[in-house]
């Protein structure tokens, strides 16, 4: 479907945590927390109930939680809709993008060594769907009857900051006016084994943030909590770093940067006056989440004293100078909105959507 008038800027109306220890967004700028002193796990069963957990793995079951969050924040839900059955807009207005690298790779390997070890006759009906690699962007749409485009990322660590994207694309190609973005990842025995890391320096959570059309979120009266700026795509953190911020241009008032960034001797990318934050260091290493996590903390960010009435941008950027690939994203407060900035690559699915 495509919209007849265009979205005007894209924009975030609400935001959803399903994280331990960190309830509001700006509880993500806090700074590390003490080895060995991990908060308690996320209880997904108050936010969703029991009945909410059948037949569901744990990454779809934080998955469901932020998403809640993030529609009742958003005002796409009740507040009084304890299951966020009752859509406040049409579904099929709403898409959902997920990203999770290791989200459901308990179950994928549970189920080969099942069948290596007997027959696919041994398997549970109920709960051989866990193992489809987009069981997260699934499930969150059916619960919420989110009958928009549904895409799942698996794209290293690049994911989440991808996943934002590839949101605001459908929703300035005009396919959907609004899309509700997720990014979860946890730990379990097969996570830890396979990345060599210790549980509690992982992510045991997900995030959820609603991205939307300026002029639809107007419409129906809800407040803009940022404004997203351009996106670029580089092969190393530096390249990504200048074509976000040209020189001459304005300069960010915060920097979230790649999961546990060594700063560099010399030539740093960014002016060392900026403060950084890693979200990892208070959450855990996030893989598939990152991006997500770093978009709603920079949120947090706008809403607070470091960034004045609204206004300045946070620069955030997720991936390695060693790997293929670095995301940038400029997030700016609802102050500073501006004429829609899309890329070359948005430009061009734009036309294939319509």
């Amino acid at each position: 479907m495509t919209e007849p008038r265009a979205p005007g800027a894209v924009v975030v109306s609400g935001v959803g945590l399903a994280l331990p220890g960190a309830d509001t967004p700006d509880a993500l700028l806090r700074g590390a927390r003490a080895p060995g002193h991990a908060p308690e796990p996320f209880d997904t069963g108050a936010r969703i109930g029991r009945r909410g957990h059948r037949y569901k793995d744990r990454a779809t079951q934080l998955a469901l939680c932020a998403a809640l969050d993030a529609l009742r924040d958003a005002a796409l839900v009740p507040a009084d809709d304890a299951h966020g059955g009752t859509l406040t807009v049409p579904g099929d207005t709403v898409g959902v993008v997920a990203s999770s690298n290791l989200g459901n790779l308990d179950t994928a390997c549970l189920t080969a060594a099942a069948i290596a070890e007997g027959s696919a006759r041994s398997l549970s009906p109920m709960s051989l769907p866990n193992a489809s690699s987009n069981v997260i962007a699934s499930w969150v749409a059916i619960r919420h009857g989110l009958r928009g485009p549904n895409l799942m990322l698996c794209n290293g660590p690049t994911s989440g900051l991808d996943a934002v994207h590839w949101a605001a694309t459908l929703v300035a190609a005009g396919r959907v006016r609004r899309a509700l973005v997720v990014g979860v990842e946890t730990h379990n025995a097969v996570v830890a084994d396979l990345l060599a890391r210790p549980a509690d320096d992982l992510l045991d959570g997900a995030v959820a943030l609603v991205v939307e059309g300026a002029r639809w979120a107007e419409e129906r009266g809800a407040r803009a909590l940022a404004v997203l700026g351009p996106y670029e795509r580089r092969a190393g953190l530096a390249g990504c770093v200048r074509a976000l911020l040209p020189e001459g241009g304005d300069g960010p008032g915060v920097w979230f940067t790649p999961e546990r960034y060594q700063e560099p001797t010399a030539d740093a990318p960014v002016p060392p006056a900026v403060p950084r934050h890693d979200v990892t260091t208070t959450v855990g290493r996030a893989s598939g989440a990152l991006g997500v996590l770093q978009c709603a903390a920079a949120v947090g960010w706008l809403g607070t004293a470091g960034a004045e009435a609204g206004a300045g941008q946070a620069l955030i950027t997720s991936g390695d100078d060693t790997a293929d690939a670095v995301a940038g994203l400029l997030l700016r407060g609802p102050g500073e909105r501006r004429a829609p900035e899309v890329s070359a690559m948005s430009e061009i699915s734009a036309l294939e959507c319509t």
